[in-house]
């Protein structure tokens, strides 16, 4: 009987050890990642796609479980429900791309203090100005920034190198921070070239554009027709989907022979260029790596290094933006040229403005 109560004894304990091995490995402990899209669509080509690569990275490399909800509207009220929604179904760590999360965010960062989240190209605040405003970067929260107007540098002296003359254009969606320095580096890349470089080109305030959203593919394409039309050889776009209309007008007239480009915007757009006959009309991009960025800092949170509280920028010194490693519209001259004064950006030798100076004319 003594021998039987041992034998049973063990079993209960080889069993409860079991169980006990089964919870420290199962899926309760994957991390799940959510975000909330900003205006425009997760295949925006441009934001929200960067920043959902790089959670779709972590999925398959660092085994995360991942979701995505755009909202039904653009409001405080409607990010709000959405990040409620998320955190329900027990997505803690919650990305959020774009400035008009901010005040969003900062309600979120207080009412869910046991989720992490992450905002990129803009701070938490209560949307107040003056004495009013408060801003907070809570201990659960970590801002994103990147030097835009380093990688419009970057992309006008690229540009500026390849097409030597001609005029070019700029299309941004709204006149944001973000956009505005884009436009500003770009500005002054081209300056640079004209004055150190060799090269002659031109932008005219008339062909400099804000369309007011990220979304309206129709407005872009206008836009960019119109500018075409007035003897544009290559448009910058900073638009997301207003962008994406004009990618196709200059698809639309580079497969008919004109000699028209874009330059992307975010992320690499080469492929989004493509043509029926095999070639590219996207000339080069001004990427901010919003990828690798997301993914580092879920990296950061499953090696228990989260960077709570803090205001994070990538610049060229931190390699967080540039143009394309491989440009197949630029030539290896060009790229040569581009490489050196990304260095002597890094090294301080050229500082870039992020503000409105004295641009082109």
């Amino acid at each position: 009987m003594k021998k039987k109560l041992i034998a049973l004894t063990l079993s209960a304990l080889m069993v409860t050890g079991l169980v006990g091995c089964g919870d420290k490995g199962g899926t309760a402990e994957q991390l799940k990642v959510g975000m909330v899209t900003d205006a425009g669509t997760i295949d925006d080509k441009s934001f929200n796609q960067g920043t959902w690569e790089g959670i779709e990275k972590a999925k398959e490399e660092l085994k995360i479980e991942n979701n995505y909800i755009k909202p039904t509207g653009t409001t405080e009220a409607d990010y709000m429900k959405e990040i409620g929604n998320l955190y329900d179904t027990d997505y803690k760590f919650i990305v959020t791309p774009g400035f008009k999360f901010e005040t969003a965010l900062f309600q979120a960062q207080d009412k869910y203090t046991d989720a992490k989240f992450v905002i990129i190209d803009g701070s938490p605040n209560n949307g107040k100005e003056g004495d009013e405003r408060v801003a907070k970067v809570g201990d659960n929260t970590v801002a994103v920034f990147f030097a835009e107007h380093e990688a419009g540098f970057l992309a006008g002296v690229a540009t500026s190198l390849e097409l030597k003359t001609g005029e070019l254009g700029f299309i941004g969606g709204m006149e944001i921070p973000a956009v505005q320095k884009f436009n500003w580096g770009f500005q002054q890349g081209v300056k640079y070239a004209n004055e150190n470089l060799g090269t002659n080109m031109s932008l005219k305030a008339e062909n400099v554009q804000y369309q007011g959203t990220f979304d309206n593919v129709a407005a872009g394409q206008q836009l960019a027709a119109t500018m075409y039309d007035n003897g544009v050889k290559a448009i910058f776009t900073a638009a997301g989907g207003v962008g994406v209309g004009a990618i196709n007008e200059a698809k639309t007239r580079g497969t008919k022979g004109e000699d028209v480009w874009i330059i992307g915007v975010d992320v690499d757009q080469y492929e989004d260029g493509m043509m029926e006959n095999g070639k590219s009309i996207i000339l080069t991009s001004a990427v901010k790596k919003i990828d690798e960025a997301t993914f580092d800092i879920i990296k950061d949170e499953l090696d228990g290094k989260f960077p709570g509280g803090q205001t994070l920028t990538f610049d060229a010194k931190t390699g967080g933006i540039g143009i394309p490693a491989e440009n197949p519209n630029l030539s290896k001259e060009t790229t040569d040229k581009v490489d050196d004064i990304l260095s002597q950006i890094k090294d301080g030798k050229i500082v870039v403005s992020d503000v409105q100076g004295d641009l082109i004319k």
